[in-house]
């Protein structure tokens, strides 16, 4: 600006040229926020974090509320033909092979123990039948006297009286040129084997009376086929039969000499 001065009525000078840059002053108090920002854009999906810990089990529920009772069921048919045996216990069979190979259970049984085909005992004219569908009638070691006779003075004795004992043969065409045999390893050539087996199927024999194998009855399945075996005898009235519901009373070779 020009102007004039009123003291000494000169006028003013010329602006002096700007001095140098004085010192930063001190930092001033903080002013009040601003106004807040226009929404930022929407962020990418972040990465799935880690499963968490287990809860804690809760508490065990009320009982709930008794059903409804249901609808009366149809009756029942109680008509024998409907019967089916029940698969809820055991039954044990013998299978005999007639030779010696030791003969495979059925399917679905399995063994319990192998052994020697045994069929008759005779101690003192008296004799002892074995049913062959019993484990009774396989013993798992051949022995010529398998008992003996005990007395009340309290003294037994082995194979002092015509004690006899008959087991399966496994030959169709014995040779009557062979003399006695003595040594119980060739004894036990000619003896057959059997196998214990032990199922849950009810096990029967079914005679035809014909050349002609039987069908089984109904819900029933053939474990196998073979010859209906009644009897056995020795010398006098001695001897036993067999029980034909057995299966021990269905032989699946046919030798005219059995034992």
């Amino acid at each position: 600006k020009h102007g004039i001065n009123a003291e000494y009525g000169g006028a003013d000078g010329e602006p002096g040229v700007d001095g140098a840059k004085g010192d930063t002053g001190p930092r001033g108090e903080t002013g009040e926020p601003g106004e807040d920002g226009a929404k930022g854009e929407k962020g990418e999906r972040g990465e799935p974090g880690s499963k968490g810990l287990a809860g804690i089990q809760g508490e065990k529920g009320e009982p709930g509320v008794d059903g409804g009772k249901g609808d009366r069921g149809p009756d029942g048919d109680c008509a024998p033909d409907s019967y089916t045996p029940c698969n809820c216990d055991t039954h044990v069979l013998v299978r005999h092979s007639q030779s010696t190979d030791e003969p495979e259970c059925p399917t679905g049984f399995e063994s319990l123990w192998s052994g020697y085909s045994l069929v008759f005992f005779e101690g003192n004219g008296y004799g002892l039948s074995q049913d062959l569908g019993s484990a009774g009638s396989c013993l798992e070691e051949f022995q010529v006297m398998p008992f003996m006779q005990c007395s009340s003075s309290d003294v037994c004795r082995h194979g002092v009286r015509t004690d006899k004992s008959f087991w399966l043969a496994i030959e169709s065409d014995p040779d009557y040129t062979i003399k006695p045999m003595t040594s119980i390893d060739e004894i036990q050539n000619h003896i057959s084997r059997c196998n214990v087996c032990m199922g849950t199927q009810y096990i029967l024999a079914r005679h035809s009376f014909t050349k002609d194998s039987p069908e089984c009855p109904e819900d029933f399945e053939p474990l196998w086929e073979g010859y209906s075996y009644v009897m056995v005898t020795s010398s006098g009235t001695s001897g036993g039969g067999q029980d034909l519901a057995s299966s021990g009373s269905c032989l699946e070779n046919f030798y005219l000499h059995l034992y």
